[in-house]
């Protein structure tokens, strides 16, 4: 259990997640994760990291039952600095980033998939943020980068989900392929992408990064800002007071 990196392929780096029973990040998980892109990607060898996980499913956001254990709100404090921390590792990795996704992909997935460089999905794969359900806020920014804003919108406010086939129709899903077909399949593009030069394939993301319209960093913490907002309020231990059966958002 927790977060492990290997070398499928020159070049290629995969980080795996494995957080039973659905991948919900405790604190110290989103901290890993961080920490093994970032060192994945300081190695001169890589030129391409594969974001993986284990189980039922791709990730289903924070350990909400850790933040019910905690009184007070230091686990809400280290879950906005881990995803922030996770999600910024992802998208400042010195190379490209192919997220693999099989199954969920909710919440704090969002902002992992959202600040990759490309998404190739299984056919069981469903994107949302059910947030306002789990009594959070945040990863509009990433949603934003994986459909357009009025979409956006509609599935923030409402907390539903969209399939990995209507992603690939907006072009923000790479590819869809048959869940026993999807390591291979996100393997195949990594090779692909870690086939280019090891120092011009760095230099191609750091100019893709620097003309985004959107500073994610920024605008993921201004969200972080709200969700904490709803913490002291006491509005977000009311939510997830009627969040019994899951175990992430």
């Amino acid at each position: 259990m927790g977060v492990s990196t290997s070398r499928p392929a020159e070049g290629v780096a995969r980080v795996t997640v494995d957080f039973p029973p659905v991948n919900a990040l405790p604190v110290r998980g989103w901290f890993e994760l961080a920490d093994a892109v970032r060192a994945a990607g300081r190695d001169p060898r890589v030129r391409c990291v594969v974001l993986a996980a284990e189980g039922r499913g791709f990730n289903a956001g924070v350990d909400i039952k850790e933040l019910q254990r905690d009184a007070g709100h230091g686990s809400l404090i280290g879950v906005n600095h881990g995803c922030a921390e996770a999600f910024a590792a992802v998208y400042d990795c010195p190379v490209p980033v192919v997220a693999e996704v099989g199954g969920f992909c909710l919440g704090g997935g969002i902002g992992l998939v959202g600040n990759a460089d490309a998404i190739v999905a299984a056919e069981d794969a469903v994107f949302g943020l059910p947030e306002l359900d789990r009594g959070a806020l945040g990863a509009a920014t990433h949603l934003a980068r994986l459909v357009p804003q009025h979409l956006m919108r509609a599935l923030y406010y409402t907390s539903r989900t969209v399939t990995a086939a209507e992603l690939h129709a907006h072009g923000s899903v790479w590819q869809v392929v048959p869940r026993a077909q999807l390591p291979s399949a996100a393997l195949e593009l990594a090779a692909e992408i870690a086939a280019k030069d090891g120092t011009l394939i760095r230099l191609a993301k750091a100019a893709v990064n620097g003309i985004d319209p959107v500073d994610v960093r920024r605008s993921y913490r201004f969200e972080q800002g709200f969700t904490f907002e709803a913490g002291l309020g006491g509005v977000a231990a009311r939510v997830r007071a009627s969040f019994g059966a899951g175990e992430g958002a």
